[in-house]
């Protein structure tokens, strides 16, 4: 028979997940930089669902809090009796005849491929799920093919028999159901297993000894069918997903030396021809330009990176703007709110924050720059401090163009220096500084003859 009729996903995602042993919902626990459950909600959209519902019980507020998404329908079930009663909740919001892609929130590697896969299946059939064969099946339910290659019964471990324990194929807890079909046999179940739940499994079961047809679409990498139970399996989820993500981005032209040591998150861009050192994290909203070197250590949150940028090892940046060839580090911290324009160079152990560095500025070493702007092409020497915290609030430092800033210099916000000033090395600058000008502010140097001399003598007499 021939299925037309549109898709839809639920999203099962009621479970506590008490084996984690966290406060935390379980589908919120986070893998390769985004909770599991957007994971799912992220296949299911590229799936081309129409309507998507996500059954939720424990934790249902903190879940609905951190995922938004307004193209989701928000399912409670109160009581948590099983796969079978969570998606028998879905039955009163259904408004037409539709195709369920049915998910779980614990099991965030499916991809919109399978799913493609099992809703085309699903056409030819009543419905289809999806098996993968496992040579540890552990804890995961049995599925039993009949002779034409249709489901005939699934079977939870708790209730299997020896022999079909042997069985390598497992139910990968992923269907495409007709609707309000399905809802037949789920209206049907009851709780006598060992568990005491309304197993879903069951209904598709019973929905094969009534004749209906479920195809079973089998996986070509079993991984896709990995749920999380625990922190052992939350690590694996998530080292398949970055592995999936680096794979991804040599596939466009991105140089990863040493793929297995580095983590790069769901969201990151990487420009063509850039290159990846091991130890790199990139997190969060990350973008790079074509052609950046990133070395070893370093960690970017929320970057935004140009072309051509050199990021030395142990750099951090968070929440930054970095433009056309500039170059960062070693050891340098970029914090939320600085900006590099192009060619702008910072050093080791250089901090910038909330500060624009302009066109071709320099800060080679030692320095802090905070709420500050400086002009293009000024240098800024070793050791200078922007001093723009008083004790009760945050005073900007303005430096303009073409200035030299002598080593040690600390401006005592809020202070400016017009363009091409200089300022002598160990200078406290209190006040502004006119353009093209000398600011020199420190104690008249004092020497003492013979004191160095009188101290070493006395040192020497007191070791006699």
């Amino acid at each position: 028979m021939t299925n037309p009729l549109p898709l839809s996903a639920v999203i099962l995602a009621a479970g506590k997940g008490t084996r984690l042993r966290s406060t935390l919902p379980k589908v919120l626990h986070s893998v390769a930089g985004k909770p599991m459950l957007e994971w799912v909600l992220q296949a299911a959209r590229v799936a081309g669902c129409e309507h998507i519902y996500v059954v939720v019980g424990h934790g249902a507020e903190q879940v609905q809090d951190e995922i938004s998404a307004d193209d989701v329908t928000w399912v409670l079930q109160l009581e948590q009796l099983g796969t079978g009663h969570a998606l028998l909740q879905v039955k009163d919001h259904l408004k037409s005849a539709t195709t369920l892609l049915v998910l779980s929130g614990d099991v965030p590697l499916v991809t919109p491929e399978t799913l493609d896969r099992l809703a085309v299946a699903a056409r030819s059939n009543w419905g289809s799920m999806v098996i993968a064969e496992m040579e540890e099946p552990g804890s995961l339910g049995r599925v039993v093919a009949s002779q034409n290659g249709n489901l005939e019964r699934i079977v939870e471990v708790a209730d299997a028999t020896a022999e079909e324990l042997e069985n390598p194929w497992i139910n990968a807890g992923i269907y495409a159901l007709p609707a309000p079909g399905i809802f037949d046999f789920l209206c049907d179940l009851k709780p006598d297993n060992a568990k005491q739940e309304l197993y879903l499994t069951d209904a598709l079961t019973a929905a094969a000894d009534d004749g209906k047809s479920l195809a079973m679409v089998a996986l070509e990498e079993a991984e896709e069918a990995f749920g999380v139970n625990d922190r052992l399996d939350l690590a694996r989820v998530h080292g398949v997903l970055l592995r999936r993500k680096a794979e991804s981005l040599m596939k466009e032209g991105v140089s990863i030396l040493d793929p297995s040591h580095v983590v790069i998150e769901a969201d990151v861009e990487v420009g063509r021809d850039s290159v990846l050192h091991p130890g790199v994290s990139l997190t969060g909203r990350t973008r790079l330009g074509e052609g950046c070197i990133v070395h070893q250590g370093a960690w970017l949150r929320d970057a935004r990176l140009g072309d051509g940028v050199l990021v030395q090892p142990y750099s951090v940046l968070e929440e930054v703007e970095v433009g056309d060839a500039c170059q960062i580090g070693p050891f340098a911290r970029m914090r939320p709110g600085a900006v590099m324009k192009e060619r702008a160079k910072i050093g080791n152990f250089v901090e910038v924050k909330n500060s624009e560095l302009g066109a071709g500025v320099k800060a080679n070493h030692l320095a802090y720059v905070g709420d500050a702007t400086v002009g293009e092409n000024s240098n800024l020497g070793a050791g200078t401090i922007t001093c723009n915290y008083d004790g009760l609030g945050k005073h900007p430092t303005e430096i303009g163009k073409d200035v030299f800033v002598g080593s040690d210099t600390m401006f005592v916000a809020p202070v400016r220096v017009g363009d091409g000033a200089m300022t002598a090395a160990g200078s406290v600058i209190t006040k502004d500084v006119p353009a093209g000008a000398l600011a020199i502010e420190r104690s008249e140097q004092k020497n003492i003859e013979g004191y160095g001399q009188r101290k070493l003598e006395r040192r020497k007499a007191r070791k006699k």
